[in-house]
């Protein structure tokens, strides 16, 4: 009896230390490009609990703008954008996952509405993440001034390690 309860309490001490990993995915390349080198990197650390994959699609202001020049943007507009988002979502979550599963890891698939930055970091923490990987599109310094950085953003505001995977030319 003491060896079963010995094997138990082992176990049970494992599964406690086992890490949640996160890669945060666009419908990018280089995010493509971390998920899989993740995969083949990082195996025995995603190995412990399944693999969190997520995506964030960011509010479609562009149609709401355009809408609103000519009064409130109707609600079958706002409704029709944010399925079209969210089809987009599932897709992209759902070729991520079967990437996943060619590699025998297991994973979860979870989409937000928001502005992607903050939606991974509020997940980060939301979901006790202890890493999170995100693929690097390189921009230039004009481009990030403008379009801002969600890796750079995550590095400095997600509560967990973020490793940035950079695609080599």
């Amino acid at each position: 009896m003491a060896a079963s309860a010995e094997g138990e309490g082992a176990k049970a001490k494992a599964k406690a230390k086992a890490k949640r990993s996160m890669v945060a995915i666009d419908e990018s390349e280089c995010s493509n490009y971390a998920l899989r080198w993740a995969l083949s990197n990082l195996r025995e650390a995603i190995s412990s609990s399944p693999l969190v994959i997520f995506n964030a699609q960011p509010f479609a202001t562009a149609g709401y703008m355009t809408a609103a020049a000519y009064g409130a943007p109707p609600p079958e507009l706002i409704l029709s954008i944010q399925e079209h988002q969210k089809k987009v979502s599932l897709a992209l979550l759902e070729k991520a996952k079967a990437i996943c599963a060619e590699q025998g890891v297991v994973a979860e698939t979870i989409t937000e509405i928001g502005d992607p930055k903050e939606a991974i970091c509020e997940a980060v923490q939301k979901m006790n993440i202890d890493l999170l990987i995100l693929g690097s599109h390189s921009r230039g310094p004009l481009e990030r001034f403008f379009l801002g950085s969600v890796s750079n953003y995550c590095v400095h505001n997600a509560k967990c390690p973020v490793l940035v995977v950079k695609k080599q030319n």
